[in-house]
């Protein structure tokens, strides 16, 4: 098992910025823009899945109207970012009026993987307006066992099983 230091201050930056978000996407009220008229846009946050494969994770992000070109994959310090954007189509009708419900601009979603994954391994595939990434599961380390040959007071050796990973004391056989 490996330790991790906890860092308190990087703790309180991510529940801050989980709170944030949250709370910007429930009271999110679109604002005029730049002091006119028309409202803002809504921020766009793609719906994503996570799937636990027999080998991998399998992450599926919709991200329609978004071409592969403006999606960006980071892997940093066991984190999967996935950050891209979805541009406007500024559209000019003289006549009548319309309505704009579809949100857009740029997102940004961050993803913890288990330690041990090799970045290098991480695929990606984009088709139809959605992203499939592909995260290799690490390889479980499993337990050796290793023999103890042991001396008895009669000069006798026995042999002792014990296991690397852990336990306080060998098991005698």
């Amino acid at each position: 098992m490996a330790l991790i230091r906890w860092e308190p201050v990087r703790e309180l930056n991510t529940i801050q910025h989980e709170m944030n978000r949250l709370f910007n996407s429930f009271f999110e009220v679109p604002a005029p823009a730049n002091g006119g008229s028309q409202p803002a846009s809504r921020r766009w946050i793609p719906a994503m899945d996570l799937v636990e494969t027999e080998d991998a994770f399998v992450l599926r992000a919709d991200l329609p109207g978004v071409s592969e070109q403006d999606v960006k994959l980071e892997v940093e310090d066991n984190v999967l970012t996935v950050s891209g954007e979805r541009k406007s189509e500024n559209e000019v009708r003289k006549d009548g009026y319309y309505r704009v419900e579809r949100a857009f601009g740029s997102f940004s979603r961050a993803l913890t993987l288990p330690e041990g994954v090799d970045p290098e391994a991480v695929q990606a595939s984009f088709a139809k307006g959605v992203l499939e990434v592909r995260i290799p599961k690490p390889e479980q380390r499993k337990a050796r066992k290793v023999a103890i040959n042991v001396t008895s007071g009669a000069g006798e050796p026995s042999t002792i099983e014990g296991s690397e990973a852990g336990g306080s004391g060998p098991d005698a056989s």
